[in-house]
């Protein structure tokens, strides 16, 4: 009697680690970073630069999936740098990376630009080190981020519009009339899945948690959101 081996089973492959490079021109905060994000299993700080200039050369080498950007640098703020490296002609295989800035400062002016230039997530450099590996990992994951504090004072200063994608404004004035996301599907041609993916977007663009948090917010906010 023969018996036959068993067919060899490949072990699944671990996921590849996020790529990341830090851009900040205090030597001290990027080695305060290196010790809070060093850890993490599924991160790898692939390069480091002190100024805007320097992040700009390392990129036509360096290939990286994040860039985590201070927005204040002397010669060159980080809104401009990320401006620059999102503008920048990539090749198929290597795309742009997703940038988070990161700031001291939390004035709404700085986050909307960030925002508007294509920045994905907008961090506190106060905050625990817990958001920011929440925010990377947003981020990454096709996400945006932004820190708690700073959605509270754009909602204060009444600006969270330039933040949200014409769809997602459409979705969050369709939740404010009441309907609900099966109604929004039919009524935009989308599938409730896509909806709902919307949805979810929205709460992390705006800071909100809960379902309940976003319909409230939709509600008082249905007239803005609902303008040309």
């Amino acid at each position: 009697m023969t018996t036959t081996a068993a067919p060899a089973t490949t072990a699944p492959q671990p996921p590849r680690p996020i790529r990341l490079f830090l851009v900040d021109d205090h030597p001290l905060v990027r080695d305060g970073l290196r010790a809070r994000l060093g850890a993490m299993p599924n991160l790898e700080i692939v390069g480091e630069a002190g100024s805007g200039a320097e992040a700009l050369v390392l990129l036509d080498t360096l290939r990286c999936d994040l860039m985590l950007v201070d927005v204040g640098m002397k010669d060159m703020n980080g809104i401009d740098l990320a401006a620059l490296v999102l503008q920048r002609d990539q090749q198929p295989t290597h795309p742009a990376p997703h940038i988070v800035m990161l700031s001291m400062y939390d004035n709404p002016e700085y986050v909307q630009k960030a925002m508007q230039v294509g920045a994905r997530g907008y961090v506190l450099k106060d905050a625990p080190a817990a958001e920011i590996v929440a925010a990377i990992e947003a981020v990454s994951a096709g996400g945006t981020f932004l820190s708690p504090a700073v959605s509270k004072k754009l909602f204060r200063n009444q600006a969270p519009r330039p933040l949200l994608t014409p769809r997602e404004s459409e979705i969050l004035t369709a939740l404010g009339r009441g309907e609900s996301s099966k109604q929004i599907a039919r009524d935009l041609s989308l599938s409730v899945r896509t909806v709902e993916a919307h949805r979810q977007s929205i709460k992390r663009r705006l800071g909100i948690e809960g379902q309940a948090e976003l319909i409230k917010y939709a509600v008082e906010h249905a007239r803005e959101f609902g303008q040309g």
